[in-house]
Formats: C-alpha cells, sequence, structure tokens
C-alpha cells in the first residue's frame, strides 16, 4: 500500500489505464514519467481542489458531446502559440478513447 497520497494516485491512475506506476527510486532520470503506458508518458499531478472553472469547462464539454463524441477541453495561456495548449479531458472518456470503447457517463466519486 502506497504511504503518501501521490503514490496512491499514481497507481490508481495506472490501473486504470492497465499499466505500471514506475517507482521514483526507479525512474533513473527526473524527465521518467510518473505511469508506464504503452505509447504514453503520463504524469499525474493531485491537488486538493481543482478549480471550479476548470471542472465546470469539462461538464460543458460532456453537455455538448454527442454520442460517440470525446469531449475534450483546450486550454489555452494569452499571449503563448496555441501548439502549447493543454488539452483536458475525464479519466473514464480517456479510458474509453485509448481501450477503442465509447466514452461512458462520467460517475462521481
Amino acid at each position: 500500500m502506497a504511504d503518501k497520497p501521490w503514490k496512491a494516485t499514481e497507481q490508481t491512475i495506472a490501473k486504470h489505464l492497465k499499466n505500471q506506476q514506475i517507482p521514483i527510486t526507479s525512474r533513473g532520470r527526473e524527465d521518467a514519467p510518473d505511469v508506464a503506458a504503452e505509447g504514453l508518458a503520463v504524469e499525474v499531478k493531485e491537488r486538493r481542489q481543482l478549480p471550479q472553472w476548470i471542472r465546470e469547462a469539462g461538464e460543458q464539454a460532456k453537455a455538448a458531446a454527442k454520442a460517440g463524441e470525446l469531449p475534450v477541453v483546450i486550454l489555452h495561456e494569452l499571449g503563448r502559440r496555441h501548439d502549447g495548449d493543454l488539452v483536458l479531458m475525464v479519466l473514464s472518456d480517456f479510458e474509453a478513447w485509448l481501450l477503442g470503447r465509447q466514452p461512458a457517463e462520467t460517475e462521481e466519486e
């Protein structure tokens, strides 16, 4: 069992993505991902609370998505190049997309 909350979060994300957490002592370099996922470099960040506007943007994308569409939020910082924008989506939708399934309704935990 993980002794730090962020370790438990990394392990949970790894299970969702059907992969393994890379222990920090085994990473061997600072730029190694938190989770070993084929074709992905997964960095996991945990915060006590996410900004409400981010949650609302995700809910808006989910509400606007038609059947079979992947709801995503693009986060852009004013004055920065768009090719550096961040893409945000709900983990269950990302899992479904990654595993070739249709996105499901988001469930509250």
